[in-house]
């Protein structure tokens, strides 16, 4: 499973540098049409102008050479998901940056509990001998934490190394992301109907930003 924790968006003065960027090929400056309004409760938003966002559909269409606007619009987010997950996110390496709670460093600082893993489809499935899949997960969990336990008695590393060895790959690891709408729109584009449930849950949080049309190619 994977869970969005926290988002932050681009701020008002970010779009609007974008935008005069945007628009500094053809000098049409004169064209911008988007503003920052200020709500009653002092909360800031960006509203984008038609011209504006006629203009961003029109690059977008144009390939990526032209749309590179959607580059410099960052958008930071906090994931939750499981290790074999992320392994299929390292591949948008390019215009992303990452920080991950550290396995190697603090695997061994709580107990291992199923609550740390993602294990959506052991519950009603079974082997030819009866023995269901659910019950030979919770024996791996129980060994990893023993080896955890190990460790924490003796100190002596090989614990430490057979516990990282055995870990599960539905594991759960904690990133904050920094993306931008051009990883994103490549990401929605390659993902959208991947077989994994955590990418739909992605593409669906993508869905919901702010003029998310100009990442998923939506009218």
């Amino acid at each position: 499973m994977l869970t969005i924790e926290k988002t932050v968006l681009p701020s008002p003065e970010q779009w609007e540098i974008i935008i005069e960027g945007m628009r500094n090929p053809m000098n049409s400056w004169d064209k911008m049409d988007s503003a920052a309004f200020i709500h009653f409760d002092n909360t800031e938003e960006f509203v984008l102008g038609d011209a504006d966002h006629a203009l961003m559909t029109k690059l977008n269409k144009g390939g990526t050479e032209h749309s590179k606007y959607r580059r410099m619009l960052p958008v930071w987010v906090t994931i939750n998901a499981p290790m074999f997950w992320w392994k299929e996110f390292d591949t948008y390496k390019i215009g992303t940056v990452a920080n991950s709670c550290s396995t190697m460093h603090k695997i061994h600082s709580k107990p291992i509990e199923p609550s740390d893993f993602s294990i959506d489809n052991f519950q009603m499935e079974y082997l030819d001998d009866e023995l269901e899949l659910n019950d030979m997960f919770l024996n791996v969990v129980c060994d990893c934490e023993e080896l955890r336990r190990k460790f924490i008695e003796t100190g002596d590393k090989k614990y430490w190394k057979g516990l990282i060895e055995l870990l599960p790959m539905g594991y759960n690891q904690k990133r904050t992301v920094m993306l931008n709408y051009e990883v994103m729109a490549n990401i929605y584009k390659q993902r959208r109907n991947h077989k994994l449930d955590e990418w739909h849950t992605l593409c669906d949080w993508i869905e919901n930003l702010p003029y998310a049309d100009l990442i998923t190619g939506g009218e």
